[in-house]
């Protein structure tokens, strides 16, 4: 194939008489404009001297293309007559007659001896031709009808492999819900050593630290006064009961969780004792809970708070190409059994109102939502009757499901370095804290492309403010 328009077979461009029959011949066949006939007859012109054609959509383009490719290199104005006699179009859509195609002929011979015998400006119009954009979907349509047969019966098999995909990430879940029964027994001896009501024995105290040999060899170089002293102010050091605000230093060390924490929160939180993820029973539809238990407190009757994430794991009817594992589609919380006046989540406010009829002004109490972590427990409900929900609503819930899919495989397994912030220095690059780390999505495509968002922290920011 040639490089250019000027190729191989010498010649400047297809003769005007040539190109004159070809114009004339798809004009009479029903093109919509003498733009249009032109360009069809170059594309059969480079198709005969096998030159680059043009990919299909671009051979309406070629008429204007040609013509600007002559304006500008004879610095003719566009607007001129030769302008106008090759934008003008059949506006009713009808076939030209036999004298407005003899019409047509005469004019487009006359642009296309301008033209085409110009290099130069053929070069220009192979060179815009060049910058035409080629998407995968024009290619398509340049196939042959028994090529996308074909390519509807990949399709389907595509299809298929979605529905398979889903069983595979069904057994994953049926896998998640075994091996958490394991995991339940060392979670629950974490949950007594933080709390205190068991002591660690020496052999489960026992770590190797970085730094274990040069404290080692600084103990060995200690002389007996020094030592002495050290006993002494390890004997007047407080012992205190467990880990004490565990949970709760975890929520300050993960900026994902310190965003939602208010000041009057913190009192809270700090009795908070455990936090545990319980998955769905055989059978039952895929979904996981999360439970927070709080020792007893001044501010609410709960022992425990929960939050359940529905999910599932098959393809959508309508866009099964979509399907990258199981999703977050909504969730449920619970009520809080607040104490009289400890209800963080709401403020009262007062309000003067003016009395319409008698001119009197009185002063009224209301309650009204405040900005609390414990909102968690009264999260946005999912549309499940096809109405589409508005941009805050979405970025509220994709918000929750990227935090409660963080408890699940994050916070809850690894506690221990997110209370060290190990684990918050290996998430830092990270974002939202590496939960595209898990193979699946774990939410709705909608929510999904929320939450991919590169601005999504600095999103978050803005509605902090």
């Amino acid at each position: 194939m040639g490089g250019g328009v000027v190729g191989s077979h010498g010649g400047a461009g297809p003769g005007a008489s040539e190109l004159t029959a070809a114009a004339t011949a798809a004009a009479a066949g029903g093109v919509r404009s003498r733009r249009e006939a032109l360009g069809r007859a170059y594309a059969a012109w480079c198709q005969k001297w096998d030159l680059k054609e043009p990919a299909a959509g671009e051979v309406r383009l070629l008429g204007p293309l040609v013509l600007f490719a002559s304006a500008s290199h004879r610095n003719v104005p566009l607007g001129g007559q030769s302008a106008q006699m090759a934008d003008s179009s059949f506006s009713d859509g009808v076939p030209p007659d036999a004298s407005e195609a003899a019409k047509n002929a005469s004019d487009t011979e006359k642009l296309a001896g301008q033209v085409m015998q110009d290099p130069q400006a053929l070069a220009a119009l192979q060179e815009r031709l060049d910058s035409v954009p080629h998407t995968p979907s024009s290619y398509i349509e340049t196939l042959p009808k028994a090529v996308k047969r074909r390519i509807n019966a990949l399709k389907q098999l595509q299809v298929k492999c979605a529905h398979v995909e889903a069983k595979f990430y069904e057994e994953v879940h049926e896998l998640e819900r075994k091996y958490a029964a394991l995991y339940q027994p060392l979670f629950d001896k974490r949950r007594e050593f933080i709390t205190g009501d068991v002591e660690p024995t020496d052999a489960e105290s026992e770590w190797h630290s970085e730094n274990e040999e040069e404290d080692k060899l600084a103990g060995d170089v200690k002389n007996k006064v020094v030592i002495a002293e050290k006993e002494a102010v390890a004997a007047e050091e407080p012992d205190p009961k467990g880990i004490p605000e565990f949970w709760f230093t975890i929520f300050r060390n993960v900026d994902m969780l310190s965003e939602l924490v208010q000041e009057y929160d913190e009192p809270i939180l700090k009795h908070l004792q455990d936090i545990k993820v319980k998955f769905s029973d055989p059978g039952q539809p895929m979904s996981f809970v999360l439970e927070f238990h709080f020792e007893p407190n001044d501010y609410f009757t709960n022992a425990v708070l929960t939050k359940t994430y529905k999910m599932k794991s098959e393809p959508d009817k309508a866009d099964p190409f979509s399907f990258e594992g199981p999703e977050i589609v909504d969730c449920d919380g619970c009520v809080i059994d607040w104490k009289k006046g400890k209800n963080v989540t709401v403020k009262t406010i007062k309000k003067k109102q003016k009395h319409k009829g008698r001119g009197t002004v009185r002063t009224i109490t209301k309650q009204v939502p405040n900005d609390s972590f414990f909102n968690f427990f009264s999260p946005l409900k999912a549309s499940g009757d096809g109405e589409s929900l508005d941009e805050d609503s979405e970025f509220t819930l994709a918000s929750d499901f990227e935090i409660g899919h963080f408890f699940r495989e994050r916070i809850v397994p690894r506690a221990v370095l997110y209370f060290t912030g190990e684990a918050v220095e290996d998430d830092e690059n990270a974002l939202c804290g590496v939960v595209f780390s898990c193979p699946a999505s774990w939410w709705a495509p909608w929510a999904r492309e929320r939450m991919a968002s590169p601005s999504l922290k600095r999103v978050r920011k803005e509605k902090r403010r």
